[in-house]
């Protein structure tokens, strides 16, 4: 059955609607050219805070993002209502490409990886030398991850008031890795927190460390009074702190001296994610030794030239024996 006539012109022709009321779709995706640059302070549950030219605005993901996700440290381009005011909302439609990225896994077996924040230049590493006791290996993972991720190390030992730092500062000073050590007392005082400020200064700069070192409270000692954070304490039956921090956030020094991201407690730092291979790059006196290793090389097998060039005066022996043990860190628990 004809349903129009011979002599029919495009007047005639009905088009059928769109069932859902959108317009159609397609692959050209709007380049957003006039779109404001801002920096993401904090996820929450699908909303993320950005800071956009001085201002903190709210915003989510566009959907023609796809699966890609913005993390806390992110450069984001936003378009949309970018005021700051209540119950605004603004879109991610552009995420810049990352300077740096540090991330983890929940544990050695898990292949998916979390990125804790991007864009960082450094990572402060700290650790209690007391209440609770230190943990070496969970210190070394932490190392491996920034040293694969770009970024530089930081050790910050606390509480030297209940024991000394020699033992640490002896495991690692073939590392030459900048370090500041505090006690309670300083911190009460400000002295601690002006000393670790200098390292700080004109860097993003991530904290990282197991609940109870006193992270936090380091954290809130250097930032303005008004964007400080809760803080636990130690649990004396098991010795382990209680996560106060649920989630990264970006906290800004005084006078733009630079940027802290206080992060959440750690128990474990899995490193499925990362490749052994790009860890000697942390050595530069020794990568040079590696071009005689066999391919593959773990670098701790019988064939590996490092052992040959530390021997001809290349490099100390102890940087060999440093990164042998942050390249055997993945087999290994961290309460080890």
């Amino acid at each position: 059955m004809r349903r129009y006539g011979k002599h029919t012109d495009e007047d005639d022709i009905r088009s059928r609607p769109n069932r859902k009321g959108n317009r159609p779709r397609t692959h050209i995706r709007p380049k957003h050219e006039d779109a404001a640059e801002g920096m993401v302070l904090t996820v929450d549950r699908g909303r993320l805070t950005c800071l956009v030219e001085g201002r903190v605005v709210m915003a989510m993901k566009a959907r023609e993002l796809g699966r890609k996700a913005a993390v806390v440290g992110d450069r984001v381009a936003l378009v949309g209502d970018l005021s700051g005011k209540k119950d605004t909302l603004a879109r991610i439609v552009r995420i810049e490409d990352r300077t740096s990225v540090l991330r983890r896994t929940a544990d050695d077996d898990d292949p998916y990886e979390r990125v804790v924040v991007a864009n960082a230049d450094q990572l402060a590493i700290v650790t209690a030398l007391a209440d609770p006791e230190p943990r070496p290996r969970l210190i070394d993972r932490c190392l491996v991850a920034a040293y694969d991720g770009g970024l530089e190390p930081l050790l910050v030992m606390t509480k030297s008031d209940l024991a000394p730092p020699d033992k640490l500062l002896e495991l690692y000073g073939a590392l030459d890795i900048p370090y500041v050590v505090t006690s309670r007392e300083e911190l009460e005082t400000g002295d601690a927190a002006d000393r670790v400020r200098e390292e700080l200064d004109g860097k993003i700069t991530a904290f990282v460390g197991h609940s109870g070192v006193g992270k936090t409270t380091l954290v809130n000692a250097l930032v303005p009074v008004e964007r400080r954070r809760l803080t636990g304490h130690v649990n004396a039956v098991t010795g382990r702190g209680r996560h106060t921090t649920t989630s990264a956030l970006v906290l800004p020094l005084p006078d733009g001296a630079g940027w802290v991201v206080d992060t959440p407690g750690v128990r474990s730092f899995g490193l499925a994610h990362i490749d052994p291979s790009r860890v000697i790059h942390a050595f530069p006196d020794l990568e040079p030794g590696t071009e005689g290793c066999p391919r593959a090389c773990s670098h701790d097998e019988p064939d590996c030239a490092l052992d040959a060039w530390v021997a001809e005066g290349h490099a100390d022996p102890a940087r060999l024996y440093s990164l042998r043990r942050l390249l055997a860190t993945r087999e290994r628990t961290e309460g080890d």
